[in-house]
């Protein structure tokens, strides 16, 4: 099998004892910040483990005002930087900096800054946002999290993304800039310096890889995201579908970047990103990681993330089994065997240089989690030809 780049991804979820498909509902928890630090010291412990395994990088969620505990990351990059900090070589990604609730110009800066004082071990990802609750706060829209999104939200939500995005790259690939926008302009105009008016900026510092701009990661879930990462230059992440569905997917993206002028090859400019949880056989897969389905499936379900379960027949706030969310093959949850088996699959038909795991399930103790990467590094990536970095003594 060619080269390929094992990540693994967590959501940042404080210790939960109590997760499963009862209560309490995600509204009913309200943790204590020593839940938070806690939450943090097992991130410094697994990005050890992940490093110390061969992992090639480490990804984390960004999320505000969490008070139910699942995504307590406000700051992917500082949070990132301070793990490189602990670690020797495994790189930091961000999924994803919800762009259009920062600023885009110290969203440059600050991923400028941590790229170069970890030496290249920053990894910028970029999303449009999911929580109405942190987006309207920080100054960004998005869908109301029970409906679908209204056109004109996903229209302005679009608008600042893209515009947000536009700018950023400005700023990195060139030494002066200027922007002008419906939602941004940049430098404002009539400011004055030193006798006369500003007419652009100079970002400072910029990545260590300037002139040439870092790569940008962002999910691509829907046709025009599709569209507009092709285009853009980015590299999409596909995640939650079954190989039907996320192969089409896959192949969309190749066509509309050829479309572009930017010709990939079958597994450039993608990656698969899958939820695992693995044991030595199904049914002890299923026993040890069905709380913590289900404590996923009821976080997310009023989102939608399950209604196309059963080619769509579902109702938009479903909640399956985990059961049925392997026989979707949405996720890849079983024994060394299957898991290895879905992975194969799946690297058979895309031909993806990137994977991204994400064995983050509610619940799992430091020990089990622990547990997961290692089956992950040492029993399942071989089993499908795939050898991790060298592990640190």
């Amino acid at each position: 099998m060619a080269a390929m780049d094992v990540d693994v991804h967590f959501y940042c979820t404080v210790p939960m004892p109590d997760a499963g498909a009862g209560p309490p509902m995600p509204v009913d928890r309200r943790v204590g910040n020593d839940a938070v630090i806690e939450c943090y010291e097992n991130l410094e412990h697994w990005a050890q483990t992940a490093d110390r395994l061969g992992f090639s990088a480490l990804w984390l969620t960004e999320h505000h005002f969490q008070y139910e505990g699942y995504e307590v990351v406000p700051n992917l990059i500082q949070f990132g930087q301070h793990l490189a900090s602990l670690t020797k070589q495994i790189s930091f990604g961000q999924a994803f900096n919800v762009v259009p609730q920062w600023h885009p110009l110290r969203l440059a800066e600050d991923f400028a800054v941590a790229d170069i004082l970890t030496r290249g071990r920053m990894i910028f990802g970029v999303g449009r946002g999911t929580v109405p609750r942190e987006a309207e706060t920080l100054g960004g829209v998005v869908a109301s999290g029970d409906n679908e999104m209204a056109e004109e939200q996903e229209r302005r939500n679009r608008e600042l993304f893209e515009e947000a995005m536009e700018v950023i790259r400005l700023a990195w690939g060139q030494e002066r800039f200027s922007y002008t926008g419906k939602h941004f302009v940049f430098p404002p105009p009539g400011i004055p310096d030193r006798g006369s008016t500003v007419q652009d900026l100079t970002l400072v510092p910029k990545p260590s890889s300037y002139p040439t701009l870092p790569d940008i990661y962002q999910p691509v879930t829907s046709p025009p995201t599709i569209d507009y990462a092709a285009r853009s230059g980015h590299i999409g992440i596909m995640s939650g579908g079954p190989l039907d569905r996320i192969a089409t997917a896959w192949d969309q993206f190749g066509e509309r970047a050829a479309a572009a002028g930017r010709e990939l090859d079958r597994g450039e400019g993608r990656a698969y990103h899958v939820n695992t949880h693995v044991g030595v056989t199904t049914e002890a897969a299923i026993a040890s990681g069905r709380d913590g389905h289900d404590e996923y499936v009821k976080f997310l379900s009023p989102y939608g993330r399950f209604k196309h379960y059963k080619g769509g027949e579902v109702p938009f706030d479903y909640r399956p089994s985990v059961e049925e969310t392997i026989n979707e093959g949405t996720m890849a949850i079983g024994s060394i065997e299957q898991v290895a088996d879905h992975l194969g699959s799946f690297a058979e038909r895309l031909g993806f240089e990137r994977l991204l795991l994400f064995p983050d399930f509610p619940g799992l103790t430091r020990e089990q989690m622990d547990e997961q990467m290692h089956l992950l590094a040492d029993e399942v990536l071989p089993r499908i030809g795939v050898e991790l970095a060298s592990p640190q003594a």
